[in-house]
């Protein structure tokens, strides 16, 4: 892993009160794991969990900055790639660590993306009625989305991340020298999350985006430090307002609800990267909002062109799959914020003017989606 420069360390502090925790952002902060993660053990070790490819890149140096505090740490790590987010990957990971003995006082470590982070925060939730567990988020798409909240959960045939619990970390260590080793697919689909948080409430830090995007994704470190801070800071406030997902914290959703039909279309494979989907599923959104005379079709040409500059998907002939109507609309209905059988859409009036709807007409969510497969 290659430091990424010396840029000073941040912390972003998510305030809820005695379950509050903070959010480390900057380079090397896995050799310095110690001294961050000591304060928390009552036990001077812990369990990492991570899958084999980010344990061959990472895994070294984050023991290493254990053991510097004189912390211990026993390994486990699952196979890569969204396969692992399910119930016989939750059940082998479970039967692993009680097999480790670990105790209803010892915190657990979760190395890795968001497939990582959702895995081992959900065996935590029910892994003796409840024990802690610290996110290392090696991703960008972690790193600013997944390892904060406290969302944990797997997925099952009927959809994503549909079982599944609230339980908050008690840390969040975001080392971005981690992100020099992302494939560039990896770290563009991480940067699909970062725009969303301009468009959902933040249209300067938007504009920031389309100036300086193609910083973040040369990884320049200031460029880098900014837009992972600005996320953090956005979500850990939207977390604190409304931890259990009651209002504004289902903005956070924007393009979710049409990201998760094209994944569960294409059986949440590799052929489309959660964040590619998240893009794919923004543009909907705000081409939905643009049909139905909400948004002007200027902040949607705005959002295309800035995500088609990133190399993300803004059609279904970007994706590179027959997709149906039919077939999209069917795992919509699955969505986890369908309530008295109607969707919960965010939509905009603009970029970074999102809002919640349950008002949509079923002919122009149809002929929005149409107009994206056939595109």
């Amino acid at each position: 892993m290659t430091a990424i420069a010396a840029v000073n360390q941040e912390i972003v502090r998510v305030g809820l009160g005695a379950r509050g925790y903070d959010i480390v952002v900057g380079p090397g902060i896995l050799k310095d794991a110690g001294r961050y993660v000591a304060p928390l053990l009552k036990q001077r070790r812990t369990v990492i969990v991570s899958d084999e490819t980010v344990a061959r890149l990472h895994l070294d140096v984050l023991i290493a900055g254990l053991r510097r505090e004189g912390i211990t740490a026993e390994m486990v790590t699952v196979p890569p790639g969204e396969g692992s987010k399910s119930f016989a990957g939750l059940e082998a990971l479970i039967d692993r660590l009680l097999s480790l003995a670990v105790e209803r006082g010892d915190v657990i470590m979760a190395l890795g993306g968001g497939v990582i982070g959702d895995l081992t925060g959900f065996a935590a939730s029910i892994l003796r009625r409840g024990v802690d567990f610290i996110q290392a988020p090696t991703t960008l798409l972690a790193q600013v989305d997944s390892s904060v909240g406290g969302k944990t959960g797997i997925n099952t045939r009927h959809g994503k991340n549909l079982v599944g619990a609230f339980h908050q970390p008690r840390l969040v260590l975001a080392d971005i020298d981690a992100l020099t080793t992302l494939p560039a697919r990896e770290l563009r689909a991480g940067y699909a999350e970062v725009v969303k948080y301009g468009l959902l409430g933040d249209a300067a830090f938007f504009n920031w985006l389309e100036a300086h995007g193609q910083k973040v994704l040369a990884l320049e470190p200031a460029a880098v430090m900014r837009a992972v801070v600005a996320s953090c800071r956005m979500k850990a406030d939207i977390v604190a307002e409304d931890e259990r997902e009651a209002g504004r914290r289902a903005l956070l959703n924007l393009g979710h609800t049409f990201g998760h039909a094209l994944e569960a279309e294409l059986g949440f494979s590799d052929r489309l990267l959660h964040g590619e989907a998240v893009a794919a599923g923004m543009v909907l959104a705000f081409e939905l909002s643009v049909r139905l005379g909400l948004c002007p079709a200027s902040d949607a040409a705005r959002l295309r062109q800035h995500l088609q500059a990133a190399a993300l998907p803004v059609k279904a002939s970007d994706i590179g799959a027959a997709l149906g109507v039919d077939a999209l609309r069917h795992h919509m209905d699955q969505d986890k914020k369908v309530a008295g059988g109607r969707l919960t859409f965010v939509l905009a009036h603009g970029i970074g003017r999102a809002f919640l709807s349950r008002d949509v007409p079923e002919d122009a969510l149809r002929q929005t989606l149409t107009a994206f497969v056939e595109a």
